[in-house]
């Protein structure tokens, strides 16, 4: 009787020590969704990105894709993204998809301009760069190292 009970407590232990660590990781993570004000970016592709994608200015948090979809006119990809309240985006900033490496997932990469005005809840960055892949990478070094076409 002695023993179950012992066992018992150290499951316990065990258990508790493992929801402690899952707390800590989901609260150090930025794995929730940022809520704010919605802006939204056209591009011609993006790769892997997701809905609850990050959003980020110089490697940090500060925003998550909330929605994609097709313009059915331009056949653009419409990115919307949510971003905090308290970062104010300049009207000239730039927006690009970025990769976390080969294996890693895709974000969208903010780059704030020097415009005095700001972007409101709802408008469109207007200047975006497209998602460019290994491969398109890799064809273009080839490209370049041979000349091009003769």
């Amino acid at each position: 009787m002695g023993r179950n009970a012992i066992e018992t407590v150290l499951g316990a232990v065990v258990l508790l020590v493992a929801g402690m660590f899952v707390f800590f990781a989901y609260n150090t993570a930025q794995v929730k969704a940022v809520s704010g004000y919605e802006v939204s970016a056209s591009f011609y592709k993006i790769g892997g990105l997701t809905v609850g994608s990050d959003v980020r200015i110089n490697g940090i948090k500060v925003g998550t894709v909330t929605s994609r979809h097709l313009d059915p006119d331009t056949y653009d990809a419409i990115v919307t993204m949510s971003v905090a309240t308290d970062i104010k985006l300049p009207a000239d900033t730039v927006a690009g998809i970025g990769s976390e490496g080969i294996l890693g997932g895709h974000y969208v990469r903010l780059q704030p301009g020097q415009d005095p005005d700001f972007l409101s809840p709802g408008d469109a960055i207007r200047k975006t760069q497209d998602f460019r892949s290994l491969e398109d990478q890799v064809g273009e070094i080839i490209f370049l190292a041979t000349g091009g076409p003769e």
